[in-house]
């Protein structure tokens, strides 16, 4: 099948097939004699499990690591459920780190008026938000109470 056909059976567009190509995600295909690309169903099947990994949020580099393993019938499965818990650390950091920031909005929000007043609390702490600091750092000044775990205070300035 062409690369039209791969990428309508596949769920991939044409231009992420030529990209995966591109990087070595996925092997060239084979040409026929007026350079045209050829897919294989298997091809359209590694297709499919790269879009389902990249569905999950995988980064390239483990769905690469993800496909060796697959093709690798002598793989052990305790490599595949290290790469899986280690994707969804990363995932569950990103909702603390998500929630946070909406836990910060949520405050800032409240603290405005919202009416004609030119004082808003929600652009003084975004001018005052000090850079993020490493996650350690911010657990620990979470104890601090309201938002000084973001930097951002919604205390209106005298």
């Amino acid at each position: 099948m062409n690369i039209g056909d791969a990428a309508k059976a596949s769920g991939v567009s044409v231009k992420m097939i030529r990209h995966y190509e591109a990087i070595g995600l996925m092997p060239s295909a084979t040409r026929t004699e007026s350079g045209y690309r050829v897919y294989r169903p298997e091809d359209v099947h590694a297709l499919r499990f790269v879009r389902n990994a990249r569905d999950l949020g995988f980064p390239l580099a483990e769905i690469e690591e993800l496909l060796g393993l697959w093709r690798d019938r002598e793989r052990s499965s305790a490599d595949v459920k290290r790469l899986a818990l280690g994707h969804l650390a990363a995932i569950e950091q990103k909702v603390r780190t998500l929630q946070a920031v909406g836990e910060t909005l949520r405050h800032l929000a409240k603290a405005c008026h919202g009416d004609g007043r030119p004082e808003c609390p929600i652009l003084q702490g975004l001018s005052e938000r000090e850079p993020p600091a490493a996650p350690s750092a911010r657990r620990a000044s979470r104890s601090g109470g309201g938002l000084r775990h973001s930097g951002i205070s919604a205390e209106p300035r005298g």
